[in-house]
């Protein structure tokens, strides 16, 4: 099957810098993504996008070139609640890699132990209208429940508005959660920015990922505008932040990323040695691999 990507879609840079930036030995790219290729992986026929293909092989040559170890896969919604891809791409990795998949509430217990063997730790849970249809809170309370008796986590994609609007469901959670990309702020009104700080003051089970510089600048590379606001919440989070590229980087439109100029923003963010090693070893090691 044929799947043309859509019009205006930026295929993954093609040849990225080498960092300036050394990733410490036992780095984790705790956000990345594989789409099929669709030949072999067709895309979910709900899906709200088509994508240019990425697979692994792309991936473990880019782990390799920027110097990191191992990968966390989140299952993107082009592909929907089929996670072969991302599960091929885990079987092949070994320990290398741990994922996050997108279930049904009708998901087998089966399928889920199936998941569990090949290295998934958690489920995603989307909530940009863009990407996906909005579901009531009770929807996602069935996904949980499902999860429970694995002991994995949620990880949950929002923008500012959704934070609003979910406020109360995402507050009550009960497991560990993992917000996306800082919780997509607008670097235009940083006093918005207060009230994602607040949930993670208030909820001492919410990790973040301060990724996606290129995905919330305003001013372009090297993304200065978006420093301040990765720097506060490794700052004042430091054991409970992630890393991650982003890789393919789906939906960029304006630009594409170099990864190696991602890479150099990590000291930019997280300015010692120590804060380095947490940000990109040690938190990711003791979420995914129960290390440390």
């Amino acid at each position: 099957m044929n799947f043309t990507p859509d019009a205006g879609w930026l295929p993954f840079h093609p040849a990225p810098s080498k960092p300036d930036f050394r990733l410490p030995p036992g780095t984790v790219d705790a956000h990345c993504h594989v789409f099929g290729p669709g030949a072999r992986f067709p895309y979910a026929t709900e899906r709200k996008y088509t994508p240019c293909d990425a697979g692994k092989e792309d991936l473990f040559a880019l782990r390799d070139f920027l110097g990191a170890d191992r990968n966390v896969l989140v299952q993107a919604t082009c592909h929907g609640a089929d996670n072969s891809a991302m599960v091929d791409a885990l079987q092949a990795a070994g320990d290398r890699a741990r994922g996050i998949a997108m279930i049904r509430p009708d998901v087998s217990d089966g399928e889920l132990a199936d998941l569990h063997a090949a290295g998934v730790r958690g489920i995603r849970l989307n909530f940009v209208r863009r990407l996906v249809d909005p579901k009531p809170d009770e929807h996602y309370h069935r996904l949980i429940d499902r999860i429970a008796p694995l002991g994995w986590h949620i990880v949950v994609y929002f923008e500012a508005a959704d934070l609003v609007e979910r406020w109360k469901l995402l507050s009550s959670l009960p497991t560990t959660v993992v917000v996306d990309h800082m919780g997509r702020p607008d670097v235009t009104r940083p006093l918005d920015f207060e009230r994602f700080l607040r949930l993670l003051r208030e909820n001492e089970q919410y990790w973040v990922k301060v990724t996606c510089p290129e995905r919330l600048t305003v001013a372009g590379p090297p993304y200065d505008d978006v420093v301040p606001f990765g720097r506060a919440l490794v700052a004042e989070f430091p054991d409970r932040v992630l890393w991650g590229t982003d890789w393919p980087h789906p939906n960029m439109r304006s630009h594409m990323p170099d990864d190696g100029q991602l890479v150099d923003f990590v000291p930019r963010i997280a300015p010692s040695p120590d804060l380095q090693q947490k940000l990109l070893v040690d938190n990711p090691s003791r979420l995914y691999w129960g290390r440390g």
